[in-house]
């Protein structure tokens, strides 16, 4: 019998527009055979629940074109568990409150985080380069593409 993948979705959302986005991206995951996904907010998730991960995807709101102050605390943390991340795979999505307003740079700091950690993170040539962003609630085209992060 082979083993499952494990896929860890963990977000912030103060709105609730992250949130929405991020069990929109569990639905496409969770499309995947062989794929198993847990969806968590942040102050849920523990460090554990990293290292158990095969795959983790990091979700926040764009805060000042930064990742939210609770996520940030979070992945600070994770300097408790140097070295344990290498070779998982890694993704990250935002929502924000317009065009040009950091969300760019809210997945790049994410970003950072998982290549420090030893992470593969993957871009894509054709479009949402650094990872899934939407501008305030997520709509049907975003759920679409919320569903295909993973694929």
């Amino acid at each position: 019998m082979r083993n499952l993948v494990k896929a860890l979705i963990i977000y912030d959302s103060k709105t609730g527009n992250t949130e929405k986005m991020a069990f929109m991206i569990a639905e496409g995951v969770r499309e995947v055979e062989g794929v198993e996904c847990v969806v968590k907010k942040v102050e849920d998730a523990t460090l554990d629940d990293l290292i158990q991960a095969n795959g983790i995807i990091v979700g926040s709101p764009t805060y000042y074109g930064c990742m939210s102050g609770k996520l940030k605390e979070f992945l600070d943390k994770t300097i408790e568990i140097h070295g344990k991340l290498e070779g998982k795979v890694g993704a990250a999505f935002t929502s924000s409150g317009g065009t040009t307003t950091g969300a760019e740079t809210t997945l790049l700091s994410i970003l950072k985080v998982m290549l420090i950690h030893g992470m593969m993170v993957q871009g894509n040539p054709k479009d949402k380069h650094y990872g899934m962003a939407v501008v305030e609630a997520p709509g049907k085209k975003e759920e679409k593409l919320c569903r295909n992060v993973w694929a």
